[in-house]
């Protein structure tokens, strides 16, 4: 899944708007074995990661300092922003996990069996990494995410640890590793990357509902460095209950923040002998299955509650003002696996069940969207489909007078509500039209 702006971008535009090498020069990373266990070292003092995947700060609304002030010491990020973003993190005393944007099988066609165009990335990267490598803020290599995504040649492991290695080579201060996702950890992928990428030293793991399971599953396939948890957050959109017409039913922000506590308290904070830290899923705003589903902000800044639930997390403390919580969604009093189809033209009354733990105000604003019929690898090319106005009726608050559109298919009603402190939360009820 996911970072997929972590393997799409050309090695060149890393470099783009890069300041010169800073004096400070590197802080060097270090993974030591400890009794039962690893440790991961920063400047010979334990470093423990608490961090963010981010990728870029759309017009000021999401500025980067957001990580440092709920507590976070590190993102993950790749892209044309990564130079910018290590500047920024420096600033801020952040550390950045640099992903290396090595090209997918699946995705990009790329053959791992054409010798040229293997040699060819590998010289890529490693401008990337003469470039970086003595950044302060610099805290490890990210090569490749989830190149085993749909893949059948085996050799991409080779290529890996060809990387790997040449890192290690020009670069003795900052460890490596690569990321696979559940679908890659579940088919014994752990068990081939440690045969075959000796270099790496640590494996990434992107993983969503079941995350629990992760370090059984590792150990059972023989893994024996360290792992961080380099993707994690609500419930993937291939890992929910659908409706009567297969739509997948996303949590609320409330069920998402509560997953974020469960998740992370139920898994890194209860391996953390092996497990060097995490890095929580996304801190920011994106498009995929829907604009809602995966960022942990509005594209307008606004805070959702699972920033609030990793701020409180990381630093044991919450804001002093809290996102509100949403109960429940429904049409005609019924939820999402309950609906019937809607016939064109008929109205009917959905309601968000809401309070908000401070009792601010609330303002409630309704859209009614198509479900996209173009879905990417990460959400990548997708786009957020214009509303349905006419399918808006009457609205008061929480309720509204939904009118189903004349245009058979499925849709979505969602919900925002903002509560003027700068938070939000958000809730959606897939439905189907039929004539």
């Amino acid at each position: 899944m996911r970072a997929a702006i972590l393997v799409v971008v050309l090695a060149p535009l890393f470099l783009c708007g890069h300041a010169d090498l800073h004096a400070a020069g590197p802080a060097k990373v270090e993974i030591v074995r400890e009794a039962g266990g690893f440790q991961l070292l920063r400047s010979g003092e334990p470093y423990y990661i608490e961090g963010a995947v981010y990728w870029e700060d759309p017009g000021g609304r999401i500025p980067l300092r957001t990580v440092a002030e709920c507590g976070g010491n590190s993102v993950r990020c790749g892209g044309r922003n990564v130079a910018k973003i290590l500047d920024a993190a420096e600033k801020l005393g952040l550390t950045v996990t640099v992903g290396l944007p090595l090209k997918m099988e699946s995705v990009h066609g790329f053959d791992y069996g054409d010798e040229r165009a293997v040699r060819q990335q590998f010289d890529e990267m490693k401008q990337v990494v003469e470039s970086l490598k003595d950044h302060p803020a610099l805290l490890m290599w990210g090569v490749g995410n989830e190149l085993s995504v749909g893949y059948t040649n085996k050799r991409v492991w080779d290529a890996v640890d060809d990387i790997a290695e040449m890192i290690h080579r020009i670069d003795p201060n900052h460890p490596t590793m690569t990321t696979i996702g559940d679908g890659s950890l579940k088919d014994g992928d752990a068990r081939l990357i440690r045969e075959r990428c000796p270099h790496l030293d640590l494996l990434g793991i992107n993983y969503y509902k079941g995350i629990e399971t992760v370090p059984q599953q590792l150990r059972d396939q023989g893994w024996d460095r360290p792992y961080v948890v380099t993707e994690w957050g609500p419930s993937g959109h291939w890992q929910v209950p659908r409706n009567k017409w297969r739509l997948p039913i996303e949590e609320t922000s409330t069920e998402k923040a509560e997953r974020y506590i469960e998740r992370y308290r139920g898994t890194m904070l209860a391996d953390r002998s092996c497990c060097l830290g995490s890095y929580v899923f996304m801190w920011g705003q994106k498009q995929e299955q829907t604009h809602t589903w995966y960022g942990m902000f509005l594209a307008t800044g606004e805070r959702l509650e699972a920033v609030s639930a990793m701020q409180y997390l990381w630093t044991g403390e919450w804001p002093s003002n809290r996102a509100p919580a949403i109960q429940a969604i429904s049409i005609d009093g019924r939820a999402a696996r309950e609906l019937e189809a809607f016939i064109p033209g008929s109205r009917h009354k959905a309601t968000v069940e809401i309070a908000d733990p401070d009792g601010d105000s609330l303002d409630f604003a309704w859209e009614i969207l198509p479900e996209p019929t173009k879905y990417g690898y990460g959400g990548r090319g997708e786009q957020k489909p214009a509303a349905v106005a006419e399918a808006l009726g009457a609205a008061a608050g929480p309720t509204l007078e939904l009118i189903a559109p004349d245009k058979p298919g499925p849709y979505r009603a969602f919900v925002t509500v903002l509560d003027g402190q700068g938070n939000a939360a958000t809730a959606n009820i897939p439905f189907q039209v039929e004539p």
